[in-house]
């Protein structure tokens, strides 16, 4: 589904990712790491926002910078802000973006949509009236109806309270497309195939569940133990 091969990404003049190597085929994979790991970069290669100095970035075989001019809704991505993503005014309008309809059969469609999932009340809601993480639920949902082949989450279950942590696990349990999840919430990970510990920029562990959480919480509380200017330090943006 997505494969990147020695890719090298720069940001000015920090190195984010210097030859990385993933080939990402499980229905569902988990991206773990400090903040600044390159979890988020290699979201925005993955989509197309941006493209790797070096080495290659694909999705389907297709070069994934050429993804929204050649495959629009190939990819859908969900980024860690809502208000960096929606772009109409209401609820319905915002699902309808993205269907390639014209603007009443987008209309139409995304009420019953929303009308399915017992929220029709929602259609004509102001994005504005809506909390954070309602306005993160509705760009779950447009990504939901625009059914891409394969789905970005960045942090989803960041702005999310207990119930709407339960909706969105569970809906990414029934859909069919492939699904790659960025966050620090890891028991949401427990039924993945598989997850990877992003460290600086490459990998630091690759498996199941269970084995690369554990590493991974070892590590953050070995670090901690150590002082807070270590930890701080090891978790620096880049």
């Amino acid at each position: 589904m997505l494969s990147i091969t020695n890719a090298s990404l720069m940001r000015g003049t920090t190195a984010v990712f210097a030859g990385l190597n993933l080939q990402l085929h499980e229905p569902r994979i988990g991206l773990i790491g400090d903040n600044g790991a390159g979890k988020s970069s290699l979201f925005r290669m993955a989509c197309g926002l941006d493209a790797p100095q070096s080495g290659t970035v694909t999705v389907q075989g297709l070069p994934a910078y050429r993804i929204n001019t050649q495959r629009p809704n190939m990819v859908g991505m969900m980024f860690q802000n809502p208000d960096d993503q929606i772009v109409f005014p209401t609820v319905q309008e915002e699902l309808a973006l993205a269907l390639g309809l014209s603007r009443r059969e987008a209309q139409e469609k995304a009420r019953a949509f929303l009308s399915g999932r017992g929220l029709q009340d929602w259609a004509e809601r102001a994005i504005s009236s809506l909390s954070h993480g309602q306005r993160q639920h509705v760009c779950w949902l447009a990504i939901l109806l625009s059914s891409p082949a394969l789905i970005l989450l960045d942090e989803p279950f960041a702005s999310l309270d207990l119930p709407g942590q339960a909706l969105l696990h569970a809906d990414m349990a029934r859909v069919p497309q492939h699904i790659i999840v960025s966050t620090h919430v890891l028991e949401h990970l427990s039924s993945f195939d598989r997850v990877i510990w992003l460290d600086k920029g490459q990998v630091r562990a690759d498996g199941d569940p269970d084995t690369v959480c554990r590493l991974y919480r070892a590590d953050v509380a070995a670090r901690a133990a150590r002082g807070p200017t270590r930890h701080l330090s090891h978790t620096l943006p880049t």
